[in-house]
C-alpha cells in the first residue's frame, strides 16, 4: 500500500488491469476483502479519479498469456501480461508474482 500511497502522492497515474478489478469484485463477494463502502461506490471512485487507468484485456495480452505458464492462475497471468505488455510495474504482494520474475515489480 505504501507504494501506491507514494504514486499518487507524485501526481502518478495508476494502470490497472481489468483483470485486478475482477479479483476485488469476487475477493468482496467472498468476504476475503473488506472495503469501506460498498463495492460500486468503490468502482465508481476509480472510474471517476483521473489517477487512475484501467486497462482492458486485448488480444495481445491473450497472446502473452500463453507465455506465462509458470503461473498457474489464469488471473495472475492476465495481470502479468498485462504489466508486460504495457511496460509496467506491478504492485503486489503475491509471492509466487514475486518470485515468478515475469514482470517487474514495485515491492
Amino acid at each position: 500500500m505504501r507504494a501506491l500511497e507514494s504514486a499518487i502522492g507524485r501526481g502518478e497515474r495508476l494502470a490497472f488491469s481489468a483483470m485486478s478489478l475482477l479479483e476485488i469484485a469476487l475477493l468482496v463477494q467472498a468476504q476475503r476483502l473488506e472495503l469501506t463502502g460498498p463495492l460500486e461506490e468503490f468502482f465508481g471512485y476509480l472510474n471517476s479519479d483521473p489517477a487512475f487507468c484501467l486497462l482492458p484485456l486485448t488480444y495481445e495480452i491473450t497472446i502473452e498469456v500463453a507465455s506465462l505458464a509458470p503461473l498457474r492462475d489464469p488471473a495472475d497471468r492476465a495481470i502479468a501480461a498485462t504489466a508486460r505488455v504495457h511496460r509496467l510495474r506491478l504492485v503486489t504482494s503475491d509471492q509466487r508474482m514475486i518470485e515468478s520474475g515475469l514482470a517487474p515489480v514495485i515491492e
